[in-house]
């Protein structure tokens, strides 16, 4: 069985080799199609990788409650074909980021240009015609789409060495259902966006937890543990445990990484201190933030609220922001809310049936989930 440092070298040589052989077919087109995979390629360097992780993890933990027998080779075979599901995921979630960017309008990613900007700096060095920022969407939205292609690609030739029929089958039904869930909650992210001013303050709250459930809590951490739980075969009963324990726990993930988007040290986590501010990102951070001062200071939430739909602040302001935040006691309610999601994940774990080194291993990285710090 694999270690996890082999599991994260082999699913990074997977990637490797994929996007080489992109490469290669990409420029017997046409040389000018080389930065679309270079760019991809780029995103897919490093990472916290914790949807492949989730994955192998989860399949590693139910093989002992497999409704199937494999042999000593056969159990090879799935160990590199659960590699190659975990590079999908991989995959899918970089060609989420190239989209979630554009939409958010966020420069960086992992501290470096953001897929669009690249695209802006590719026209700009050429001297093209027409608008860069134009091309730069056009760039990213095809990128992102054909990564989102890659991905099903590569999960597809993962299933080729499915045990059996009705592994694959369950397989693919929860691939589906993940795309599905991550486009709806993105959506519901986007409209939030533009909705919220119109909306009453004391259903923020709400609405903030189900962009978080669909759009990050469902992709990231619940769809990879029910992935891998279905490659090894896993019952009904199995695959909702991993639910239990998954969806609170992507919930702290989103919750820690709202905290991040606004108090986050630029050096630590890739992006500019208070991005989400700029963004204008209806967290839950934001909607107690919002539901605080307009219980207190009507005023002061008005101002808030313009601050927040500008897009457009400096220094100052996103520390004034930052101050409200912490005086209205949204930072405090966020870090309780993550400790008992957190507490619940854990709990659910802990009852579970499973493999004991692969269920040690799912602690400590939902512990890392909860205390990270990018």
């Amino acid at each position: 069985m694999k270690s996890t440092e082999n599991l994260l070298n082999q699913v990074q040589e997977n990637l490797d080799l994929f996007c080489q052989k992109q490469r290669a077919d990409f420029e017997a087109i046409s040389s000018d199609l080389v930065p679309v995979v270079d760019y991809t390629h780029s995103l897919l360097q490093g990472g916290k990788r914790f949807r492949a992780l989730f994955c192998y993890w989860a399949w590693r933990s139910s093989l002992t409650d497999a409704n199937y027998h494999q042999t000593e080779t056969e159990v090879n075979d799935s160990e590199e074909a659960i590699a190659g599901i975990a590079a999908s995921l991989e995959m899918f979630h970089a060609a989420a980021l190239v989209h979630d960017d554009l939409l958010d309008q966020s420069d960086t990613r992992r501290g470096a240009p953001a897929i669009h900007k690249r695209f802006e700096t590719l026209h700009t060095d050429k001297q093209w015609a027409g608008s860069p920022e134009r091309f730069g969407v056009a760039g990213s939205v095809l990128v992102g789409d054909l990564m989102l292609g890659w991905s099903s690609e590569i999960f597809g030739n993962a299933l080729l060495h499915s045990p059996t029929r009705e592994i694959e089958s369950a397989c693919r039904d929860e691939f589906s259902l993940m795309r599905v869930e991550v486009m709806a909650g993105q959506y519901l992210d986007v409209l939030e966006e533009n909705a919220a001013p119109s909306r009453p303050v004391t259903e923020g709250v709400g609405r903030a937890e189900k962009v978080i459930l669909y759009k990050t809590a469902k992709y990231s951490i619940e769809a990879p543990l029910r992935i891998g739980a279905a490659f090894a075969g896993a019952d009904q009963s199995t695959l909702g445990m991993f639910s239990q324990f998954g969806i609170p726990l992507g919930i702290a993930f989103q919750l820690r990484d709202d905290i991040l988007g606004v108090f986050g040290d630029p050096s630590v986590t890739g992006k500019p201190a208070g991005d989400d501010l700029r963004e204008g990102k209806r967290t839950v951070l934001i909607a107690l933030t919002k539901e605080s001062l307009a219980e207190r200071s009507p005023s002061m939430a008005t101002s808030f609220e313009e601050l927040l739909t500008s897009r457009d602040l400096d220094a100052q302001q996103i520390a004034f922001m930052q101050k409200l935040i912490k005086e209205s006691g949204a930072l405090e309610k966020t870090e309780r809310m993550i400790v008992e999601l957190a507490d619940r994940s854990l709990e659910s774990l802990e009852a579970a049936t499973l493999e004991a080194t692969a269920k040690a291993a799912l602690k400590a990285l939902a512990l890392k989930v909860i205390n990270r710090d990018a």
